[in-house]
């Protein structure tokens, strides 16, 4: 999931503090605020009954809200400032990591949550859109804090999350289309009732993640050119990293205002999202540690690794869903679901990292990005 941290995380040692204590005030409690945010959404869906109507009185590209707009917009933003975009020009030294982290995540991924979506999700085709749209939304910034707690190599993540930024601009609509309509017809699959065009995700992918991703590139430029990388990351992005936080709380009153009756007549449908999602960080993750540690990674870059294909940007996926399906949407529903399923995880997957360090055969420094 993409980053609402509120500010830098201290420096210290595993043994100085728990994990969870070291995550900003935000995001340890980000599934209470995710929850919050669905009930207020439930209460003001039956206290305004014409909300929907109100929202839509002014419409901007796709047929999305200008309210929904804006709260989508807001929510990409600060992911985005965040990345070090100059850091790309170290991508091609360590060809083992880089080769490792593209085919999962923008192959392996991808492909098992498709098949888990369909597995666990067959009768219920809006939530099993919605979990596959997840799967294609690679993680680009929320990594980094999961990588910085369990002592992964951060030039490594920088660098992943800034190939992923702008891979996704490239490779998220082929990829949507080719998992939504393509290859369930070549393997016999219904999808009737899907209308989708590449040509909708395209220019919402291209309006919800392009437009913030040229003003993060932008405001880290110019930032950084007139006071110097250690006043961006220290003072200027504290405080624009909650706005991301507060994007995804707003979208999420507004999507369970609308989907209010929906959700409330079938909560056992929420449960059914969880599963797949589960799942997923399970296979992501166990299996990409296993394979760093068979190829010979340091634990610093397999840790990176693992915590950068089980995480994904649940923003972009929500914006997606609803910039293509709409906001009243089940697709954009399972999107919800995801940051509230991943935090908990992730965050048990950082005590399983760490623990594994222990007995991880590696140099006590991280080496920087060179071909071995």
């Amino acid at each position: 999931m993409s980053d609402t941290a509120s500010g830098q995380m201290t420096e210290v040692s595993e043994h100085e503090a728990p994990v969870i204590a070291q995550l900003s005030f935000l995001d340890r409690f980000l599934p209470l605020w995710i929850l919050l945010a669905m009930a207020i959404g439930l209460v003001l869906g039956r206290a305004i009954p014409s909300l929907n109507t109100r929202l839509n009185a002014v419409q901007v590209t796709s047929g999305t809200s200008l309210p929904i707009f804006i709260g989508l917009l807001v929510m990409m933003y600060p992911v985005l400032a965040k990345v070090r975009y100059d850091e790309l020009g170290t991508v091609t030294r360590d060809r083992r990591l880089l080769v490792s982290s593209l085919v999962i995540n923008w192959v392996i991924g991808p492909l098992v949550m498709f098949t888990l979506a369909w597995l666990m999700l067959p009768d219920l085709p809006a939530y099993r859109t919605g979990i596959i749209i997840v799967g294609l939304a690679r993680c680009i910034a929320m990594v980094l804090i999961w990588n910085e707690l369990a002592r992964g190599d951060r030039e490594a993540a920088a660098v992943l999350v800034a190939l992923n930024s702008l891979f996704q601009v490239v490779a998220f609509a082929l990829l949507g289309f080719f998992y939504l309509k393509v290859l369930p017809g070549w393997l016999g699959l219904s999808t009737a009732g899907l209308d989708l065009s590449i040509w909708k995700i395209a220019e919402t992918v291209a309006i919800f993640l392009g437009i913030p991703l040229v003003a993060g590139y932008l405001t880290r430029t110019v930032g950084e050119r007139r006071r110097g990388r250690e006043w961006y990351e220290t003072k200027l992005i504290p405080r624009i990293a909650p706005f991301a936080l507060y994007g995804l709380l707003y979208t999420i009153v507004i999507l369970f205002a609308l989907q209010g009756h929906t959700i409330t007549s079938r909560p056992a449908d929420v449960a059914r999202i969880a599963l797949p999602l589960l799942a997923y960080f399970a296979i992501m993750w166990f299996g990409s540690f296993a394979y760093g540690k068979a190829i010979g990674l340091p634990y610093e870059r397999t840790a990176t690794l693992s915590f950068t294909a089980a995480g994904n940007n649940f923003e972009l996926a929500i914006a997606v869903a609803i910039g293509v399906f709409g906001v009243t949407s089940g697709q954009a529903l399972a999107g919800v679901v995801g940051p509230l399923i991943e935090v908990p995880v992730l965050v048990g997957l950082v005590y399983v990292s760490l623990r594994a360090k222990r007995h991880y055969n590696s140099s006590s420094s991280q080496p920087t990005l060179e071909a071995r």
